[in-house]
Order: C-alpha cells, then structure tokens, then sequence
C-alpha cells in the first residue's frame, strides 16, 4: 500500500469509526466503483475523499472536481492529500484550478497548498500565480507568512527570471529573506 494511502487510510479510519465502507474503499481495485462514491447522494466527506484520491493515483479524471474542492478545504490535511493526488492525475486542468485557488484573496488562507502544487507543477500558470500571490503578501502586516514563504520557496524551485523583482521585494521581508536569497540564487543571470 503506497505510504500516502496508508495515512489517509489511518486519518479517515479515525472520522469514519468501524466503518466496513473505509476498508472496502480502500481495497477495491474497481474504479467506476469508486467514482460512484463521488456522485452517490449522503456520502460522508471521508468516503468522498478517499474515492477521490485513489482515483487521482489512478489517473482517473472523474476525481478532478473532487480533489479541487478537497484542495480548498479549510481542514490542512485535506488540502495535502488532495494536492498529492492532483499531483498525480495529470489533468491538464490542475494547474489552472491551483492558479486559481493561490490568487484568490476571499481564500488566501487556505492558498498553502495550491501554492505547493503550483510549484511542483511546473505549468505555465504557475510562475504568474505565484508572483501574483507573493505580490500581495509582500505587506509587513499580512498574517499569511507561510503562505508567502511558500510562494518564494516555489518561485527558487522554477527559477524563472520573472520572479527576480518580486523576490528582490522580499529580501526586505526577515521572515522571507533568507528563502529569497536561496531563491536568488537558483535563477540564471540573464547575459
């Protein structure tokens, strides 16, 4: 059993109680299945999750919605197992939902994880989005620093040019310049 699945496994095993469903769920090797669990009506979040994320490391789209809304889920744990799955499902579509979610102020708080997957991605939207989303954490009295941290951890691992002003911007931030400065220095100098 991938380690990932096992954890959810144990996190979900907790919520759902003796539930038989969870470990049916967690065996079945039938993914329409699984995808029914998405569509069925009073399934517990639990179940949701699951048949979501074993689909998304099946590579099954039918768990694309699902797992965007389990990325924006105000509970962390979610959000991880949701991302790891996006991760995995390669669905064109990720990157733009992760965009998405990082940029949006009405959600910033729950923008961690978006913000992770972005970089992992490496798509076309993740570079702007995260500039973007560092941008407005740049004020000295934004509560969301792991947030903006994360941003310039993500903006090092691409090493686009484009962030060079924004990660400039950030030296001036002491929770954020000693990221910046590692990510400084994973950009080319351009000739």
């Amino acid at each position: 059993m991938d380690e990932e699945l096992r954890s959810l496994t144990e996190r979900l095993r907790r919520e759902a109680g003796a539930s038989a469903a969870l470990d049916r769920l967690a065996a079945t090797g039938d993914l329409d299945d699984l995808a029914e669990v998405l569509t069925a009506p009073g399934q517990p979040l639990w179940a949701r999750e699951l048949a979501a994320f074993r689909l998304g490391l099946a590579g099954d789209r039918r768990a694309f919605e699902a797992l965007v809304l389990l990325l924006n889920h105000r509970d962390p744990p979610r959000c991880a197992t949701a991302a790891y799955a996006l991760a995995r499902l390669g669905d064109p579509r990720t990157a733009r939902a992760a965009a998405a979610l990082a940029t949006n102020e009405l959600r910033v708080a729950y923008a961690l994880h978006p913000v992770r997957l972005l970089a992992q991605l490496r798509a076309p939207e993740s570079v702007p989005a995260l500039i973007t989303t560092l941008e407005r954490r740049l004020n000295l009295h934004d509560p969301y620093r792991r947030v903006a941290l994360a941003c310039v951890e993500g903006l090092g691992t691409l090493a686009d040019a484009r962030a060079r002003p924004v990660l400039n911007e950030a030296l001036a931030h002491p929770v954020l310049a000693e990221a910046a400065v590692r990510a400084l220095a994973r950009i080319p100098r351009q000739r």
